[in-house]
């Protein structure tokens, strides 16, 4: 028997430390993130959550089923407190952070109401004359039916004839049950009517590439999604297996395929859409894909300067009608271009053809790169060494694009509905922060495989691209976010372009992502009344039918910081301030941003001191039931890869800024503080199904420390984009058996890609743990295996350990002690947390 002998945080995990005296803390008295996840599990899994007014939702983190009373599922929208503060100098007392997170198009609970679908006539749902909010449960009934008063402007507004209905005794109308628009808090009406296809672009003096008819000036009639796969067959896609990659994969989500094991996978192309192929090096290859031929001819733009779709017949098809003639280009591009010399892949080019191919019809253009793109529109030099920007004005420079064609592409594309997703496998910088700014402004996705190598990453990119394929999608967007009398909306995070001050032009939306919006205070509120959100996103469906999503909010309104404070939202609170944190890269520097989170979090617990538990001694650390847990996920903010300390990569800080500035609530929480699990510590009947209910039960999580460790254990560690198996340098023979099918750890394989199939109780409880987070998430995260002080991919491992002293940052006992001596010196000495160096006492 092994004595539990918790292990050293590594050597090479370079941190922090902290400067001054420190208090003496308990580390197993610190709050736990992980503590409140649990206790939220407990009480919500299984259970309903009603949406009414005047509840704590349970955290983004668990699994729970809504029912949805007329106010939207917190899956659909979130917000940082569910008690809005009555007045600015009360929001300010508190320094919660006011702001609300939508993920319009979440994925539902199975067990969940689907969402209803009213079908409105020619004239389009009724809306008010003032706002033009749309009608929802929290309209009130006046004159006899005959007129509705708007919850958000108080405007009358009168009834059509043909939406008409008596009053009861409640003054409720008497077709209350049969109108899901007046019952339920998220909709979909179907609009019809050509004011709300999508607005055409407006003119500009120059098109950035050729085209015979002139730009339209018509909205857009809505129709079927269409794709367009553009793949790079420069040298480098080729001789990586990249470009082999991406085919055989896009051949086998089209239209199928049997594994070597015999289990059969189904198309995820979606039904009645088209698609179209593209390749492109120095030069542009479109194909006739009609399906008159068996084989796909190619035509070839080599005129970049001014580019033009040179057919219209055959380029867009539907995959089944011209099965053989895709099939065949898919399996002989990679040996057609396998003795290629061009180095470069005009990747500007292949956007520009996309553009003007879907331009007046809206879409999605999915891109497979390999290279910087060094000709053609947008053509860029290698960045050279960055590392000497760091600490520096110019630092933000990083996160802006190096050439304004990229921002031109990405206007373009949002204002046509035209979404752009990259896939991008390099084994050189690519300039992400130039050309990631097209896949951020239209609500596309990246997908980062540095150094691909197919063997390790095919299959990860086939779960994305299968994702991509199938999540609930929307294109040719537009968003707008009203709230009711008292408030406005100041600002939007996320990715999108933003047309107006109100609109928002987002060329794909998809279950995935989330918007965010800050809200302020343009008068006091009325604390006996409700204040109301109303999230409406204009869309086309991928079967081409034009719709509006509604989400609908009422709130409470507080006129006591204590109620503020009870109702308050963490996880939508830390969403928040990370989507802020990334949105500041391209304004502030990274250490300023770093010291800002940290003055954030430090008044949010001092805004509580004072308001909530002013009697108790200045020594004492006091942390809000709602914010236990702040300080270790703004500390997991400071240490995720956009914004951490030492020499990390632009092209890594610009993928994940771009992707957290996304990622819905419950994505963000996952992120910044992993799941770590003890896999050596497994119940018996964990991740087994039960012989009577068939019901699973999942293991508990524990803390992101090598504290809590032990060397002859087996972990696994997922923060959504990564998983990592980690072994103990003292793992016993049969747990290795049991689990990797080896019985000595130099046999374990660190090149591994996944777990074997085993016909032991531990590998079917581990592999029924792994499915289960692939249908939460829908796709399945690349996966490492390290073994202790033997594989240098640990330190990926160590770096995921946030309350561990490492990114360049503290732990987390020592940054408690730091909010401690902040909040301290503001109650000793009165005055502000962000009154100077002398209060902050920085350690960064």
């Amino acid at each position: 028997m092994h004595a539990n002998r918790h292990i050293p945080q590594p050597p090479h995990s370079a941190g922090e430390p902290y400067k001054g005296l420190r208090a003496r803390i308990d580390p197993n008295q610190m709050p736990s993130a992980v503590d409140a996840t649990e206790s939220d599990k407990q009480q919500w899994e299984g259970c309903t959550y009603m949406t009414l007014p005047g509840h704590n939702p349970p955290l983004s983190t668990t699994d729970f089923v809504a029912f949805d009373q007329g106010n939207s599922s917190p899956k659909f929208v979130r917000v940082t407190t569910w008690n809005i503060p009555s007045s600015s100098h009360l929001a300010k007392e508190c320094d919660i952070p006011l702001a609300a997170v939508f993920q319009p198009f979440a994925d539902l609970d199975p067990r969940e109401e689907s969402i209803p679908v009213v079908d409105c006539d020619d004239t389009g749902p009724a809306r008010c004359e003032e706002c033009r909010a749309y009608i929802n449960p929290w309209c009130v009934w006046t004159a006899g039916g005959s007129r509705w008063k708007c919850n958000l402007c108080n405007h009358e507004t009168q009834v059509s004839a043909n939406y008409f209905s008596n009053l009861d005794a409640n003054l409720l109308r008497m077709d209350l049950p049969n109108r899901p628009e007046l019952n339920k808090g998220t909709v979909d009406f179907v609009v019809s009517g050509k004011e709300y296809w999508a607005p055409p672009p407006l003119p500009r003096i120059r098109s950035s590439y050729f085209s015979v008819d002139p730009p339209s000036s018509q909205p857009r009639e809505p129709k079927p999604l269409d794709y367009l796969f553009a793949l790079d067959v420069s040298v480098d896609a080729i001789r990586s297996g990249f470009l082999k990659s991406a085919c055989g994969v896009l051949r086998d989500l089209l239209y199928g395929s049997t594994s070597s094991d015999g289990t059969q996978s189904e198309p995820s192309f979606p039904r009645g859409c088209q698609l179209a192929i593209l390749t492109y090096d120095t030069s542009l290859h479109f194909y006739n894909l009609s399906p008159a031929s068996s084989l796909a001819s190619m035509i070839v733009v080599s005129d970049l300067e001014e580019v033009f779709v040179p057919l219209r017949d055959g380029l867009f098809v539907d995959p089944w009608e011209s099965r053989i003639a895709i099939e065949g280009l898919l399996e002989a591009l990679p040996e057609r271009y396998l003795n290629t010399i061009l180095e470069n892949a005009a990747l500007g080019g292949a956007l520009l053809a996309g553009l003007a191919s879907l331009a007046g019809r809206g879409g999605h253009i999915i891109v497979f790169q390999s290279v910087l793109p060094a000709v053609g529109p947008g053509a860029l030099e290698p960045p050279g060494d960055q590392t000497s920007l760091y600490g520096t004005e110019k630092e933000r420079t990083m996160f802006f694009p190096r050439h304004q064609t990229w921002r031109d592409i990405a206007e373009e594309c949002s204002e046509e509905g035209i979404g752009v997703s990259m896939f991008l496998g390099m084994s050189k910088p690519i300039d992400v922060g130039s050309i990631g700014i097209v896949s951020s402004s239209t609500g596309g996705e990246l997908f980062f495989h540095p150094r691909f190598d197919p063997a390790r990453d095919q299959h990860v990119l086939a779960s994305q691209l299968r994702r991509l394929l199938t999540r609930t999608t929307a294109y040719n967007c537009l968003l707008r976010v009203r709230c009711s009398s008292g408030l406005r909306i100041s600002k939007y995070y996320g990715n999108f372009h933003e047309r107006s001050v109100t609109d928002l032009d987002i060329g794909i939306l998809d279950a995935d992502k989330a918007i965010s919006v800050q809200i302020e205070h343009s008068r006091k509120l009325d604390a006996r009344e409700y204040v109301f959100l109303q999230c409406a996103v204009l869309h086309t469906t991928p079967e081409g039918q034009r719709r509006v999503r509604i989400c609908n909010l009422a709130l409470q309104v507080a006129d006591l910081a204590a109620n503020v404070f009870r109702y308050a939202d963490m996880d939508a609170v830390v969403c928040h301030l990370a989507r802020e944190s990334m949105a500041n890269l391209t304004s502030r520097r990274i250490a300023h941003i770093r010291e800002e989170l940290t003055d954030r979090c430090s008044s949010i617990l001092l805004g509580y001191r004072r308001n909530c538990a002013a009697a108790t001694s200045v020594s004492q650390l006091i942390l809000p039931e709602a914010f236990r847990a702040l300080p270790v996920y703004t500390l997991a903010i400071t240490k995720c890869k956009p914004l951490k300390g030492r020499n990390v990569s632009a092209d890594v800080r610009n993928y994940h800024s771009q992707k957290m500035l996304s990622m819905g609530v419950r994505a963000t929480m996952q992120h910044l503080y992993p799941r770590l699990l003890a896999l050596h510590d497994l119940d018996d009947n964990i991740a087994l199904p039960d012989s009577i209910s068939h019901q699973m039960l999942f293991p508990s999580l524990m803390r992101n420390s090598h504290t809590y460790m032990e060397e002859h254990g087996v972990y696994l560690i997922d923060n959504e984009d990564l998983m990592i198996f980690w072994v103990g340098s003292s793992v016993s023979p049969q747990l290795l058996l049991d689990l990797f099918g080896v019985d000595d750890i130099l046999s374990v394989d660190p090149n591994s890609i996944q777990l074997p199939v085993l016909d032991t109780r531990l590998s079917a409880q581990v592999r029924n743990i792994l499915t289960h987070r692939h249908m939460q998430r829908g796709r399945t995260p690349k996966m490492l295996f390290v073994r202790q002080n033997m594989d240098g991919t640990e330190i990926e491992f160590s770096d995921m350990l946030v309350e561990d002293q490492n990114n360049a940052a503290m732990s987390y006992i020592d940054y408690l002690c730091l909010l401690h001596k902040q909040i301290n010196a503001v109650l000793t000495n009165t005055g502000s947390i962000s009154g100077g160096p002398s209060l902050r006492g920085s350690p960064w």
